[in-house]
């Protein structure tokens, strides 16, 4: 394969006017309040609309997923006689890792469309609920599918629907379905496509599986590089060390003494979400949870109520980190780290958004200042830990010395683990490419 050009994402942005887009399109984005293209969508628009693969590191609240869809739509309308007629053909499949990011896929891709003479058949299928209305629903096939990998395979598996006429695969959030551990699930739909398709990746960070899937999944692709998408000017982040079983009532204590409207609440487990929101109902705060236990209609119900303003604080497991767009949210809380340094950009990615200013708060105790230190070191950041009065933690800078010298003991050992610890993928069955 041929070494991926790489565009640097340039300061200067053109109209969307300029980017080879209809007037129906460029119609639905006025309606939409979009006036200027971001970064992401002035290099991946033109560059899609030419057929070109693309390997596009945009990372969360970048819009990139108007820089995936917007080519879409473009090439529905300029195909002649553009209505579903192979049987249960779909001509553009959109991969998404998470229930939620599909949903909230397939209706931007609905709102951009608005305005289009001829409406695409536009669905977005996932697990978690019957699968019949998904089949029915496929009858006719689909223009755009977008789908979880998981539903996708039952779908196919159930001959429900044809991809033999796939023009153009993407990939968003890449990252996270390798983490979430669909590589047999990817195996299986990238070999079942043609060879002769387009393919877009969209990705906030390149583990190396990612690598081996760019090097036997792109053909000659557009490397897009969007740097320093969340400037200090736009998230303010926090980290405000505590003793684990004060977290609880700190937490109460920063909602109602700094007055804050609206919480996206990170923790690590289920458990922790449910024991959390009790803590804070007693408290007299309006909190829900959101999580995989929970069934899709609750999730949906939890989710549609935060953004509406009904739910003050929303508790989620790191599922909510991916993909859910919540317009103007001031304030997200880890209250337990996460386990991977990309998962804290994906999380304080949440607030800060479309230009917005926000807020991103850290709680860590005693025995999370090391791993902490590590997340600093992927943001390439070192952040002032503070100190509430009456919520202080005890000796703070005798634990964090501690740690890390108890760190520096296990490098080594560490250092010859991790080539044990990281997942090995055979390239060569990543699907066919195009020759």
């Amino acid at each position: 394969m041929v070494t991926p050009s790489l565009m640097t994402a340039q300061p200067s942005t053109p109209n969307f006017s300029t980017l080879g887009l209809a007037a129906e399109l460029l119609s639905s984005l006025e309606k939409h309040g979009y006036s200027q293209p971001t970064t992401v969508q002035v290099d991946a628009i033109p560059a899609a609309l030419s057929g070109r693969d693309l390997l596009a590191n945009a990372k969360t609240g970048s819009g990139k997923t108007a820089a995936f869809a917007l080519p879409l739509l473009q090439r529905f309308i300029d195909t002649p006689n553009n209505k579903v007629k192979q049987g249960n053909a779909v001509y553009a499949l959109i991969l998404a890792p998470t229930r939620e990011l599909a949903i909230q896929i397939g209706e931007s891709i609905q709102a951009y469309a608005q305005d289009l003479t001829t409406q695409p058949k536009v669905l977005s299928l996932f697990g978690g609920v019957k699968i019949n209305p998904q089949m029915m629903a496929l009858r006719g096939g689909a223009d755009i599918l977008v789908a979880t990998p998981g539903r996708l395979l039952d779908l196919m598996n159930s001959n429900a629907l044809s991809l033999t006429s796939l023009h153009t695969l993407v990939l968003d959030e890449a990252d996270k379905m390798l983490n979430l551990g669909f590589r047999d699930e990817l195996n299986n739909i990238l070999t079942a496509l043609p060879a002769a398709r387009q393919n877009m990746l969209f990705s906030a960070t390149f583990p190396d599986e990612l690598k081996l899937l760019i090097r036997a999944l792109l053909n000659n692709p557009l490397e897009i590089n969007v740097e320093n998408l969340h400037r200090a000017s736009q998230i303010q982040q926090r980290v405000i060390t505590v003793n684990r079983e004060r977290k609880n009532a700190l937490l109460i204590h920063l909602v109602k003494d700094e007055k804050w409207q609206q919480v996206l609440v990170f923790c690590s487990a289920k458990h922790s979400c449910n024991r959390l929101a009790l803590k804070l109902k007693k408290a007299g705060l309006n909190a829900a949870v959101f999580h995989g236990d929970q069934t899709q209609g609750a999730r949906n119900k939890a989710l549609s109520e935060f953004k509406e303003g009904k739910i003050q604080i929303l508790i989620a497991t790191d599922v909510a980190a991916r993909g859910i767009d919540i317009e103007r949210l001031p304030h997200v809380v880890n209250f337990e780290l996460p386990r991977s340094p990309n998962d804290y950009i994906h999380r304080i990615g949440r607030t800060g958004r479309a230009g917005e200013s926000g807020m991103a708060v850290s709680l860590i105790c005693h025995d999370e200042y090391h791993h902490f230190n590590v997340i600093e070191k992927r943001i390439k950041q070192r952040l002032p830990r503070e100190k509430i009065t009456g919520f202080e933690a005890d000796d703070v800078e005798r634990q964090e010395t501690k740690v890390k010298t108890k760190s520096k003991s296990t490098k080594q050992r560490k250092k010859h683990q991790s080539s044990e610890e990281t997942p090995q993928i055979n390239a060569h069955i990543w699907g066919n490419r195009k020759k």
